[in-house]
């Protein structure tokens, strides 16, 4: 489909049009030093001219001297916490003069607009569509929130130093799952946005917005924007063979080695754009109510596994071994596809800067398989 070209003004009418179709915009804005994704409703709420710097356990914004609207890399959140959210009620139980009446959940779900979805962020969506959208294992909260979802993308134009997308295959060109996809090119000590449909609704909104069709030199500039994200990026993992690597080695030394640094701390699988473990509690009132939620947990508690009260893996080796097999091997045997994007967050959110890439590595030096 033909790209257009457009400027901020088009971007702030693109926003105005999904809001007016009845979605809830959600996109990157700036809070407590950190990007991350909330509900917005213009480009001034965008981290305009923010960027950052991340490395193993850290990260930091930094002001990049420009009005660059998508110059930052990815922050600690993610649009599983729109899709997937961090607590459910799954069911009320009501004491009424007729007895115990069992109600349903009362989720209510919303028509998200997704605004600045990044390429390795839509693979990472397309993994749990896999998850929670199986025919037999269908999750109702899920699919309700993905329903009808609209996706305006961004291709990259930078990398964080934690990102390994290029290993993965999961960018930092965005090649589908989208129904508009941006790119900021800088031009004239500004910047305009090369805009491209990937479905008919979107070719449908792209068109009711002011722009001009945009022509070879400026589509080349724009590839030239994501060359440049591909040259920034600087962490690799070979995935060749990872699955029996993983599989065939679960008393390798490294094992021991990387249970010295973990504080299972749970930080990589609440950061972790695929991450879908969760835990359910039932609470009740002295009223006579009882409310079962389902929240987030992580394959690092100790009681996550537990039988009988006692933990199935009781020490920090079982469990880093358990989530780096299932996330990089099992999660194939399973899905068919690996459950990690590449985008790094596990590595700048850990603490101490344990990264998985790394890891993968020293196995491999050391592999008795």
């Amino acid at each position: 489909m033909a790209t257009r070209v457009i400027d901020r003004n088009g971007l702030d009418a693109l926003m105005k049009s999904l809001r007016d179709d009845g979605f809830t915009v959600v996109g990157p804005t700036v809070a407590d030093s950190a990007v991350i994704y909330d509900e917005i409703g213009s480009t001034s709420e965008l981290p305009v001219g923010v960027g950052d710097e991340q490395e193993g356990g850290r990260y930091r914004l930094v002001d990049r001297g420009d009005g660059a609207l998508f110059g930052y890399n990815l922050g600690q959140s993610s649009w599983k916490s729109f899709l997937y959210p961090p607590r459910s009620q799954l069911l009320r139980v009501v004491r009424s003069e007729k007895g115990l009446e069992f109600k349903s959940s009362e989720h209510e779900p919303s028509r998200y607009a997704f605004f600045g979805v990044r390429s390795c962020e839509l693979a990472a969506i397309a993994i749990q569509d896999q998850v929670f959208q199986r025919q037999e294992y269908g999750d109702p909260v899920y699919s309700s929130n993905r329903k009808d979802m609209f996706v305006v993308a961004v291709n990259c134009g930078t990398a964080a130093a934690t990102c390994f997308c290029t290993s993965m295959g999961t960018g930092p060109v965005c090649t589908g799952g989208f129904d508009v996809v941006l790119t900021e090119v800088p031009v004239d000590g500004g910047f305009h946005y090369l805009a491209t449909s990937g479905t008919e609704r979107g070719q449908i909104l792209l068109e009711t917005i002011e722009g001009r069709e945009a022509d070879t030199d400026q589509i080349e500039a724009g590839r030239a924007v994501t060359r440049s994200a591909v040259e920034a990026i600087v962490r690799h993992m070979e995935i060749d063979g990872i699955r029996d690597l993983l599989v065939g080695n679960p008393e390798h030394p490294r094992w021991d080695d990387v249970a010295k640094r973990c504080l299972t701390c749970g930080n990589c699988t609440m950061a972790c754009p695929t991450c879908f473990c969760s835990t359910v509690t039932d609470q009740v009132t002295l009223a006579g109510e009882a409310v079962r939620t389902r929240s987030w947990d992580s394959c690092f508690s100790l009681d996550f596994t537990g039988l009988h009260g006692h933990p199935v893996r009781g020490t920090a080796k079982s469990r880093y071994r358990q989530w780096m097999t299932h996330k990089l091997a099992t999660w194939q045997d399973q899905f068919g596809t690996s459950g990690c994007v590449g985008c790094g967050r596990c590595i700048t959110w850990c603490p101490v800067g344990i990264d998985i890439t790394q890891e993968v590595a020293a196995m491999r030096e050391e592999s008795t398989v």
